[in-house]
């Protein structure tokens, strides 16, 4: 296959030269740079390459999106299935859902461009460029999925959007409860008593909005292999939900239309260092003529069914007016 096209950039590392690409995590505890696509659904995209610099994103040309985005839920249908969500809780199977659709419009240029134009317009501290044979991906991410510094591992779930710096009971609530599941998580992978949380429920302020986030780090038990780490953690609890097994019985259920990388993981690996985001404010193509756009909300039993389609609208309408050549 040839790779000669391929590259990947985040946090001002750009890297070329692919030798190498696999879906098998195991090829990660081999020596070399890997960017990394997991999807929502579990698939692996490990690309090796042998050329890592410190570098800008390339510049290139974006010439913005001509045709109408179609939703694969309209707002009725959303606000359905949030008070379908809200059922299936009141009959104790879950606490908490993430429940998102995909936006998707006719292009076929390179999101090389608008990856560009998303670092100028809508700077993201996790925003990413990968392009593969079969998939390209353009990503403002906001939120780190994992950090590994040694044997030192961090998570910064987002649970928690608004206009103002201002969150209620209800982002609260489900900001700790995603925090408790993450915590979880780590408790399978760290060293006893390692596991804290040292922010919890700090406002951050992005591009248009704020998030509510918190940090819940850990130390790596001795011995564990990325498989057996990348495992317990997967998918992200922020973007599926709690009880997580429940809440992707639910999500399978409800969506019916797959995710792929829009709240899968993004980043790169080297070793025992690493760098990965949460999936989300992604635009990505996989040589069909589209250009898709993910967004989504937490349900809980305090969730608003009309509330919860506005925050989907929220989260979505300034990157879609970057990505169409209009200034938000």
């Amino acid at each position: 296959m040839d790779y000669s096209d391929s590259s990947f950039w985040m946090a001002n590392r750009l890297a070329t030269d692919c030798v190498e690409i696999s879906n098998d995590p195991t090829c990660l505890d081999r020596a070399g740079f890997w960017a990394v696509v997991n999807t929502f659904e579990g698939k692996w995209i490990c690309a090796r390459f042998a050329n890592v610099i410190d570098s800008p994103l390339p510049i290139s040309n974006w010439q913005g999106v001509s045709t109408a985005w179609q939703s694969s839920q309209s707002q009725e249908h959303f606000e359905s299935n949030v008070d379908l969500i809200k059922q299936r809780i009141a009959q104790g199977d879950i606490y908490q859902v993430n429940l998102c659709r995909v936006l998707t419009a006719d292009s076929d240029q390179s999101l090389l461009g608008l990856a560009g134009k998303l670092q100028q317009a809508n700077p993201a501290p996790f925003a990413s460029y990968l392009k593969l044979p079969g998939i390209e991906i353009a990503s403002a991410s906001p939120e780190l999925f994992l950090e590994r510094k040694g044997e030192v591992i961090k998570t910064t779930p987002i649970k928690g959007t608004s206009k103002i710096d201002n969150f209620g009971d209800k982002d609260r609530a489900e900001n700790v409860m995603i925090v408790d599941l993450m915590r979880n998580d780590f408790g399978a992978i760290c060293e006893p008593g390692s596991v804290d949380v040292p922010r919890l429920l700090a406002s951050e302020s992005h591009p248009g909005l704020f998030h509510l986030v918190s940090d819940v780090t850990g130390r790596l038990q001795k011995g564990l292999n990325w498989n057996q780490i990348l495992s317990s953690l997967l998918p992200a609890g922020s973007i599926s939900g709690a009880p997580k097994s429940s809440a992707l019985k639910v999500i399978s259920e409800i969506e019916k239309m797959g995710r792929g990388p829009y709240c899968g993981v993004i980043g790169w690996i080297d070793n025992d260092q690493a760098l990965l985001s949460v999936g989300i404010r992604i635009f990505w193509s996989v040589e069909d003529g589209k250009i898709n756009f993910g967004t989504g909300a937490g349900i809980t039993w305090q969730s608003d069914p009309n509330s919860e389609w506005e925050e989907t609208e929220l989260k979505a309408k300034r990157l879609i007016a970057i990505a169409s050549g209009v200034l938000a």
